[in-house]
């Protein structure tokens, strides 16, 4: 149903993940610049590269209890689909303390951020992305109509990284003026936006992120999940409704993990999220260094020829990987994105080279971006047809692990590498992705569930 589509896998998802895209590209510049602004002692570096990294076990933790709390849910309403909608307060509120800043004393905001930050990666985000996720898998057992649905989610992701290179560093840079608060300023000489003019900007997503994520439960269905919803009826004459019981935590990940094209494709999307990652981080740092006074503007450009080959893709993304199969369409994708990577990498400092390298990258990427949760799904339903029950809980909180822990681990890796000097962010920006690219075009060849589908829905009916 169209609105669904477009509300419910579209537009909602967008702005719930808004705030993680515009994070995973200024966090890093925001510690060092403003909240950090004046202080950047050897202690504050060490901390500002070690805390991210030590957060992520807790992001780990997090997303795992966050996809066994859905998977023993239990409502009318499915079990992702609550979460969702608890979210319109938590993934908002959460977003916009991590740029308040009560008491102006450096033990004190390295204190306050460590658990600010905590609150939003390890609690309320991965709570929501993992069961923005599940969504997918759960919303129809229609393979087409689950790899359109997996594309407008990706489209949703991408979407945000978008504005978050193209559109926020306009808006960051108006702000620096009217919400100035600090000395702060760039390389070329130019006032950075203040902490006032981050929380202002934040207090606007955290409302976006509300509505977003409201329209998303109330435009969603989770048909396979009212699979299991046995429908009884009292001696009253009232209808009742009860889920059968789910798997342990145990027997899922014995499940998953027993499954050698589960743990392909997870092996896959890591090698592909961790790399974007390192990318979105280290983009800042490239176009200043490389581009100097430029770089704001180059910055943009960036975004936007990144950006459109991307939504061109989603035109014909999923009409190929349903002639073709999945598995050759990624694999061509990722081999255009590695040219893509070596035109830019050897031709790092040049504007118009480096930005068609930048385009072919983000053109070769489309596929694997846009059909990655349609491959998980595939291998989910695979694992349902060999053990009788679904690991969505466990399964979508190891991607959102992924997804979620990527940042602050590129946050770590990307403050390591650009210190090195300004071809650090070159390394950073293109060659890490272009390699990760290269290993994922060797990985997907081996994803081969797609031939089990038909067999796999017989035995699920």
């Amino acid at each position: 149903i169209f609105p669904e589509a477009l509300i419910g896998y579209l537009v909602g998802p967008f702005c719930g993940l808004l705030a993680n895209s515009l994070l995973s590209t200024y966090l890093n510049t925001y510690f060092k610049e403003v909240l950090f602004a004046g202080e950047v002692t050897a202690g504050v570096n060490a901390f500002l590269t070690i805390f991210p990294m030590v957060s992520a076990i807790l992001i780990v933790a997090g997303n795992l209890i966050a996809g066994q709390i859905i998977e023993r849910t239990r409502s009318r309403a499915g079990k992702a689909r609550p979460y969702i909608l608890l979210s319109a307060v938590t993934v908002a509120v959460a977003s916009v303390l991590i740029f308040i800043q009560p008491i102006d004393n450096p033990v004190f905001k390295m204190v306050w951020l460590a658990v600010a930050y905590n609150l939003f990666y390890a609690v309320a985000f991965p709570l929501y992305n993992t069961a923005n996720s599940a969504l997918v898998p759960v919303s129809t057992r229609n393979g087409k109509q689950r790899g359109l649905l997996a594309s407008l989610v990706n489209m949703a992701v991408l979407g945000g990284a978008g504005a978050g290179s193209i559109i926020f560093p306009q808006i960051l840079a108006a702000l620096a003026r009217p919400f100035p608060n600090g000395n702060a300023v760039s390389d070329v000489g130019e006032k950075l936006p203040g902490s006032n003019g981050y929380l202002i900007t934040f207090i606007v997503i955290g409302i976006v992120t509300f509505i977003g994520c409201l329209a998303q439960y109330y435009f969603t269905r989770e048909r396979v999940t009212e699979e299991g919803m046995l429908k009884t009826v009292a001696k009253d004459g009232g209808e009742h409704t009860s889920v059968k019981k789910g798997p342990t935590m145990k027997e899922q990940a014995r499940a998953l993990f027993k499954d050698k094209f589960f743990v392909i494709t997870i092996i896959f999307y890591l090698l592909y999220q961790l790399s974007g990652s390192i990318k979105n981080a280290s983009m800042q740092y490239y176009t200043l260094e490389i581009f100097g006074e430029q770089g704001a503007n180059m910055q943009s450009i960036l975004g936007i020829v990144g950006a459109v080959p991307m939504a061109v893709a989603i035109v014909f993304v999923a009409p190929l990987c349903n002639k073709f199969g999945k598995r050759p369409v990624v694999f061509a994708g990722m081999i255009v994105g590695v040219v893509g990577g070596v035109i830019a990498g050897l031709f790092y400092d040049d504007t118009v080279l480096a930005a068609i390298g930048i385009a072919l990258k983000c053109l070769g990427s489309a596929p694997a971006g846009y059909m990655i949760l349609a491959m998980l799904a595939d291998c989910l339903d695979h694992i349902e047809a060999k053990n009788g029950f679904r690991c969505d809980g466990f399964g979508m909180s190891v991607y959102s692990a992924i997804l979620i822990a990527a940042v602050p681990l590129a946050t770590g890796i990307v403050n390591g590498i650009v210190s090195i000097g300004s071809y650090g962010t070159v390394v950073a920006y293109i060659w890490i992705e272009t390699g990760a690219y290269a290993l994922a075009a060797i990985v997907v060849l081996f994803f081969g569930v797609e031939k089990f589908i038909a067999e796999d829905k017989e035995k699920i009916l």
